[in-house]
């Protein structure tokens, strides 16, 4: 069994319209948009869904309001899918349907998972100049006016405190993540067992709760991370943190409050961590950044 990457995430929402503009602004590419529900896709094949969150296709969840209530996690195989479907039975209920089986984790967040349907997507980066290494010659640099995320790289939830350990060994333990940075103060940084992202997934129990903290697009490079806020600011939406790059994973970020709950994060150039790396205990809790964008006389810390 392999969970190679996200496949999809549904989103249970109270204001469809504000929603649907958000994720238009983020640059996602519309497939479905009516009064009722909607449909965003990245190019490499991931969706994002919008339903009512009294919708009877979503599953239950432990929080209230606009809420991520499912993610939807691709495998490398239909006969994986049958291995996992029998091993959550052995101690919660499992729904099988449309190629599809959903459950829920430890902490009552819905899980699914199906087989992996990704695109091949071949990504140019910007070319750059530096005293003796020349990528543009003769021609100026060209902006990508906005951003236009490549994929869904990252899912982070909140979780309590008391179940730190027994919440991440679930995803260790039956699901086959790994994790790469484990904070003790804070929560772990996993990476599915497919991929090399230094992760995939983030359990946070720093602040005692369950909800929703954000999920994470991959764009192609710093310049795009700034464009993309910039249109966000400019279309009106809240900056949650300003531009900066983190301590772990090195990549550089920019995020925004979202109205279907939690927030969202601009990224790219984020470390790669292959079976050779050698996972990382911290008894404190690392520096955030190595670097934000901040102004003078600004000591507000941002959430």
């Amino acid at each position: 069994m392999a969970i190679v990457r996200i496949e999809e995430l549904r989103y249970g929402v109270e204001e469809m319209g504000e929603c649907v503009r958000f994720f238009s602004d983020v640059g996602l590419e519309p497939i479905e948009v009516t009064g009722e529900r909607a449909s965003f896709r990245t190019p490499v094949n991931q969706y994002v869904h919008l339903l009512p969150a009294d919708h009877p296709d979503l599953p239950k969840t432990p929080v209230s309001g606009p809420m991520l209530r499912e993610v939807v996690w691709g495998v490398d195989s239909a006969e994986a899918l049958d291995r996992l479907a029998a091993a959550l039975r052995t101690d919660r209920a499992v729904r099988f349907e449309h190629g599809e089986i959903h459950s829920h984790d430890e902490s009552g967040f819905g899980i699914g998972f199906r087989v992996a349907l990704p695109h091949a997507v071949e990504v140019t980066p910007q070319p750059a100049n530096v005293l003796g290494h020349v990528e543009r010659r003769n021609e100026e640099f060209h902006p990508h006016g906005r951003a236009r995320p490549i994929r869904i790289i990252h899912v982070a939830f909140d979780i309590t405190a008391q179940s730190r350990e027994s919440a991440t060994r679930f995803y260790v333990d039956r699901l086959g993540f790994r994790s790469i940075d484990t904070v003790l103060p804070m929560g772990s940084f996993m990476q599915c067992e497919g991929d090399i992202e230094h992760h995939n997934f983030l359990l946070c129990h720093r602040p005692d709760r369950l909800a929703i903290n954000h999920i994470a697009l991959e764009v192609r490079d710093i310049d795009e991370v700034v464009e993309g806020g910039n249109h966000m600011t400019q279309a009106g939406w809240k900056e949650s943190r300003r531009l900066g790059r983190h301590n772990l994973g090195s990549n550089v970020f920019r995020m925004f409050h979202s109205p279907c709950g939690g927030r969202i994060e601009f990224a790219s150039d984020m470390d790669r961590m292959d079976k050779t790396f050698t996972p990382r205990l911290w008894e404190k809790t690392p520096p955030h950044n190595l670097w934000m964008l901040k102004f003078p006389g600004d000591d507000t810390r941002d959430g």
